[in-house]
């Protein structure tokens, strides 16, 4: 199974000024929606704008992800201090929106979730979405029930209960992307660790930076997205407001 945040190469709609109260986490979306089909609402397709959820039989990006014969170590990632960024709380997660990014979120992401006279809710895609003045950078963040990215009959409570790094990457990454980097992290939460799943890659001329967590049995991801022609510049920004997700 894979799972892909996508984004669009053409600018969203102009984005509104950022209003917390107007910052309603919704619910992701979910399945099959065509990569290459984008359109006004779908801005972040090619890697953060639409989830998608498919059967791979084999994945052969976990090529890049195999063991090392001898124990290595990994270059540090280049990360900035976000501590004075707007800090964004949602359902269940916060996370820090990079400097001059304003929230996109149109207002069918706010509907989504509600039911009338019984009708089953429509699922939401976005449970935060911001953007770059001029759309070409994208944060977002979508939350999945776990039993619907593997099959189990019990909930999920941490995020190695997916599958290891290597074995989460068909969840999380698209076949035919270049891994750039795939990390573990832990984070120290009261009295234990939380575990946090890392990887950066890029796809179809877009550069990603993704972060997974688990938490009774939802799955949080989020993504940063911009073109490889922005990253060397941004990339670093755009890495940092990923791996500042938090679970809560």
């Amino acid at each position: 199974m894979a799972l892909l945040l996508s984004l669009s190469s053409h600018p969203p709609n102009p984005p509104q000024n950022l209003k917390p109260s107007a910052l309603t986490p919704p619910i992701p979306a979910t399945v099959n929606k065509v990569i290459n089909t984008i359109s006004k609402r779908h801005f972040i397709l090619k890697t953060s704008s639409i989830c998608i959820i498919s059967l791979v039989p084999q994945n052969p990006v976990l090529e890049s992800l195999a063991e090392p014969s001898a124990p290595s170590k990994s270059a540090p990632l280049g990360i900035a201090n976000t501590k004075s960024w707007f800090q964004f709380y949602g359902d269940g997660f916060a996370i820090r929106v990079p400097p001059q990014f304003e929230d996109v979120m149109e207002p069918e992401d706010f509907n989504a979730g509600l039911s009338l006279y019984g009708d089953k809710a429509k699922p939401r895609t976005f449970a935060a979405r911001f953007a770059s003045p001029d759309g070409s950078e994208v944060l977002s963040v979508v939350i999945r029930p776990t039993n619907q990215l593997k099959i189990t009959f019990l909930e999920a409570k941490d995020i190695s209960d997916l599958g290891s790094l290597k074995e989460a990457a068909n969840i999380f990454i698209p076949g035919g992307a270049t891994i750039y980097s795939a990390r573990k992290i832990k984070i120290k939460e009261d009295e234990d660790f939380r575990t946090y799943y890392f990887y950066e890659f890029g796809r179809d001329e877009q550069h990603i930076a993704l972060v997974a967590a688990v938490n009774s049995g939802k799955a949080f991801i989020a993504g940063a997205t911009a073109p490889q022609s922005k990253w060397g510049d941004d990339g670093v920004k755009l890495r940092s407001a990923a791996i500042s997700l938090t679970v809560l």
